[in-house]
């Protein structure tokens, strides 16, 4: 392993041992973030209530010593509020930009699904382009630009569904799960001893990741090593999804590069400059689980999409 690969491990592994002051368990939800800062994409975020999607945003976002804002959507929450608006100033006698929330490094969308489509869609040009137009004029994003959206999976009401092509801009799609036993236990114990979430400053997080390493772990993705043998696996797996019966829309070619993308930013996270079949295996929920769409049939029989891309994968033999 050379250098820059071990100064990137050694960064990563003191960002989960800081962020597990704040979050008991989900390191495998950790990793998965950091994998989507590397590859440069965004994160959607889907749990129930007080499964500390928000606080998870705003611990990584001090980790890295990066701007942060929430923006809460509602069903009246429009374009504007987003974006910011121009307002005419008396004393200057000119229009000067208000620049709305999404002018920062890390943007936590928070109910993303709350709001309707042509707010949702003002997200669009920020998430692909890293730019906002605000009356025909392009303003650029910070170059850490990142949208972290949450979806609550229970409630419908009220509700409106992401299209497509927005959930496609979404780089990955973690599942937050309630914490075990266990875990639930360390964390009343920790309010028990006084923690308190709306406090994060008091713990003196310190910034262990600055976006310059950010910048090298893209670098150092460049260097690692992927077979044809893998490739053409990716391939396959993608593939699969659009000749699936159990499928009504398949992933399409960005789906391939996002799976090839994260396996080389795995692979770097744990301390490889080459991808093993397994980094391939474990990029395929959080890259597909959004973007396919199931048989109306086998949703209403109660199956899971991660159920159905399983067996599609296990069809497929792993190359050697």
């Amino acid at each position: 392993m050379n250098e820059l690969f071990e100064q990137i491990k050694t960064s990563v592994e003191a960002v989960q041992s800081e962020f597990s002051r704040v979050i008991v368990g989900k390191e495998d939800i950790t990793e998965w973030m950091l994998v989507g800062l590397f590859v440069g994409g965004h994160v959607l975020l889907e749990g129930v209530p007080g499964t500390s999607k928000t606080l998870m945003v705003r611990t990584l976002a001090k980790l890295l010593d990066v701007e942060f804002n929430r923006v809460q959507f509602t069903p009246d929450l429009m374009p504007s509020d987003i974006l910011g608006t121009n307002v005419f100033q008396l004393d200057k006698g000119q229009f000067n930009l208000v620049k709305g929330p999404i002018f920062t490094d890390f943007l936590l969308a928070d109910e993303i699904n709350r709001t309707p489509a042509k707010t949702q869609s003002a997200l669009l040009e920020a998430m692909e382009e890293r730019q906002a137009t605000i009356d025909g004029v392009q303003y650029p994003m910070s170059q850490a630009f990142t949208v972290f959206a949450t979806m609550n999976p229970l409630e419908y009401e009220g509700t409106y569904p992401l299209p497509e092509a927005q959930l496609d801009r979404f780089l990955l799609k973690l599942l937050i799960d309630y914490p075990s036993v266990e875990e639930e236990d360390e964390i009343l114990k920790r309010y028990h001893g006084g923690f308190d979430a709306k406090k994060l400053d008091a713990l003196d997080l310190k910034p262990v990741l600055p976006f310059s390493e950010i910048e090298k772990a893209r670098e150092a993705m460049q260097q690692v090593e992927v077979t044809e043998g893998l490739l053409q696996y990716i391939r396959k797996i993608v593939c699969k999804t659009r000749d699936a019966d159990e499928l009504l829309l398949g992933g399409g070619p960005r789906a391939s590069i996002a799976m090839l993308l994260c396996a080389k930013a795995l692979a770097v996270i744990r301390g490889r400059d080459y991808v093993i079949p397994e980094d391939v295996k474990a990029t395929s929920l959080p890259v597909l689980r959004h973007r396919l769409i199931m048989e109306p049939d086998l949703q209403v029989e109660g199956y899971q999409i991660e159920e159905v891309i399983e067996a599609l994968i296990n069809a497929i033999p792993i190359p050697r």
